[in-house]
This record gives structure tokens, sequence and C-alpha cells, in this order.
């Protein structure tokens, strides 16, 4: 886990170089217009990044969790709004494929690999957010379909996405009673709401999914009923891995810019970059960084073998990585001065991009709770 083999080597120097291509150039651009570059996205799925832990017979990448990971964190020095969505876009892809039957697989994987089709995951709710359990969008059982009602809040990609992943309440109370349906766009009685306006992630929509009376065919049930809550869960591992990678690219990405900025300007007779108090400043976010990415191959490394202790990791993890990437972008626009303060450079736009890292997939406060739970669960009772 120390060395990565030629074959990752390779697949990180590919999203890198298609980071440097196609995202970076256009990333300050993206942001200031609120687009969403479909077509950027559809040319990555051309080297494979539409569905990255994909099974090949579906037509995905096949690659393990550590592979994403480095997928997300090259293509994120480019643009963190739109390696998200992709990250998103793959974990809803990953959970058709974990838990699809061969209808649903088939229906869905080959199209979600190439990116004609788009995805979302929607389990918030206006209501409801880090209490997942607690959500109340129903989904009622009516001969050969569920009949969905509900809100559902703050989904990347909504209104242009194709396939829409809901957690929906079929049963009583709790997480046991929480099913997962696979709705598509089209479908009477689905609307959604304005386009959020948002700190960051402007290359990127985010809206509501309303849902009303909205008819699914049971066929589309993922897992059976009451599995809902606990298919969530599961993608979410994956989801805290990749968004923690695209924390660590945004911040390194940030970093690389610091750097050349530092070697360029002067200030009292000598280039800012000889400054050993500036050079210190730079050791510290590179270092932390690095720990950051060290946890976050740990963790997915630990989740492609199915280790007991993955979802622990994966939160460890989560939570280090969307720290340390945001502190290095901060950071970097601190010593960019009032220069990172301007659109221009590109380095305000990574801050107001990763801030909502912290925030989503779970919060870094659940994050802890998460890694509390299985301390306390681990440690022998007093007698």
């Amino acid at each position: 886990m120390f060395t990565l083999t030629d074959e990752l080597q390779d697949i990180a120097r590919t999203a890198r170089d298609f980071a440097d291509e196609h995202l970076a150039p256009c990333a300050v651009e993206w942001d200031e217009t609120n687009h969403f570059p479909v077509d950027t996205l559809r040319k990555a799925a051309q080297l494979g990044m539409g569905g990255i832990t994909v099974r090949e017979d579906a037509g995905g990448s096949g690659l393990s969790r550590l592979a994403g990971t480095l997928v997300f964190e090259g293509l994120s020095t480019g643009c963190p709004a739109v390696a998200a969505y992709l990250s998103i876009h793959n974990m809803v892809a990953t959970m058709i494929d974990t838990f699809g039957d061969t209808r649903q697989r088939d229906r869905f994987l080959p199209h979600l690999c190439s990116l004609q089709f788009l995805a979302s995951y929607c389990l918030t709710e206006p209501g409801c957010g880090s209490d997942a359990a607690a959500l109340r969008t129903t989904a009622v059982r009516d001969g050969d379909a569920y009949v969905l009602n509900g809100v559902k809040q703050f989904i990347s990609g909504a209104g242009t996405s194709d396939v829409y992943l809901v957690m929906a309440r079929t049963g009583g109370p709790g997480a046991d009673g929480i099913s997962a349906l696979l709705v598509e766009d089209g479908t009477p009685g689905l609307s959604f709401g304005p386009e959020e306006r948002k700190m960051g992630w402007h290359a990127q929509p985010t809206r509501q999914v309303v849902l009303r009376d909205v008819r699914v065919p049971a066929a589309n049930l993922l897992g059976g009923e009451g599995r809902g809550f606990r298919i969530a869960m599961t993608g979410l591992n994956s989801g805290r891995l990749n968004i923690g990678a695209c924390s660590l690219g945004g911040g390194a990405a940030a970093l690389e810019r610091t750097v050349a900025y530092l070697r360029e300007r002067e200030a009292f007779g000598k280039p800012l970059i000889d400054s050993q108090a500036l050079q210190f400043r730079l050791a510290d976010l590179a270092t932390e960084l690095e720990a950051a990415r060290a946890l976050l191959w740990r963790a997915a490394a630990a989740l492609d073998a199915d280790d007991a202790n993955a979802v622990t990791l994966c939160a460890m993890a989560k939570r280090v990585a969307t720290d340390a990437g945001f502190a290095a972008a901060d950071g970097a626009l601190q010593l960019h001065g009032g220069y990172g303060y301007l659109t221009e450079y590109g380095i305000e736009k990574i801050v107001r991009d990763l801030r909502v890292h912290q925030i989503l997939e779970g919060t870094n406060e659940i994050m802890r709770l998460i890694v509390a739970r299985s301390l306390l669960a681990a440690a022998p009772r007093p007698r």
C-alpha cells in the first residue's frame, strides 16, 4: 500500500491529464456561468470514468475503490465541482451494479457507464439531513407499482439527471422501513424545485426533487423491500472515499499554484518563496495532505477487502481528507494575499467548492460519531 502499482500510476496519470486538458482551462468560466459540462463528462466516460467500479460485463471499468480515489483526486485538480458530481454518479451506478437484479443492471448500467444517462442520489430531505433514518418520503405498493410522495433536498444533478435513486419509506418507522427505488426522468408527478444559489459547486445543478403520486414499476425496487437504508449507507462508504479524494485533489491544485505564485512574486527585494516562514507553511499543508492521502488509501483498501473496520476507516478518512483539503485551499488563498481573493486566480473558487465537502456524504460531525461508536462498541465494559 505504500507504493502504487504501474497500473494504478497510469490510472492516476490519465485522470490528471484529463483534468489538465479538459477541466482546468474552463473551471473558472463554468463557475461564473453556472454551466454543467455534460459533454465534458461524456468525454471522461470514454476513458472509463462513468462506471469506475462497475463490473465490466455491464460496461464498467471494474476497478477497485483505491483506483477510484486516484481518479477523483486527479480530476479534482481541474475542477472539484465537476469531479464531485461524477463521484455521485459513480456511487449510484455502483449501487445498481451491487444490489440490482439482471434486468436492472442491463436496463441502466450501460447507459450510466457511458454517461448517456446521468444519475442522482436522493436521500436527504428538508426535515432530515444527518438523521437519514427519519426520512418521510413514502412509497406505497399499488398492484405492480409503488406510488411515491415526498420531497428530497440538495440533490446534485436534479433536473438534468435521467435516473434518480430514491430512498423512501415502504414500511414502519426507522431504518428497516426504508427501500430504494429507481425513478426515471419524465415519470408523471416528478418535478424539481428552483436551482439553489450556493456558495460553491456552481458547475453542477442542485435542486429539490419533488415526488407527487409518482408511479414507479415494482420492478424498479432495488434489492428488496426494507433494504434501502443499508443500500444507502453502503453506497456512502464509497462516496465518502471519493469526496475525500476530491478534497485532496482540490487542495493539491491550490498548493501547486501557490508554489508557482511565490516563486514569481517578490517582496522586500527577493522572491517570496525564499521566506523560511512561508516555506514552513507550505510544508505543513503538504504534510497534512499526504497524511490524509495515506489514510484514504488505507480505507479504500479496507473497503476493497471487506475489512471489518472498513466503515470506521471510511469515516476517519472522509473527515481527515476533507478537512485537510479545505485547509490547504484556505492556506493557499492566504499565501496569495489579496490576489487569492480575486476570481481570475481560481483559488477562491477551490475554497468555495471544497467547503461543502465537510458537510455532504455525512457531515464531519457524523464521521466523528461513527468513529466514537466503533470505539465504544469495541471497548470492554467495566465489571
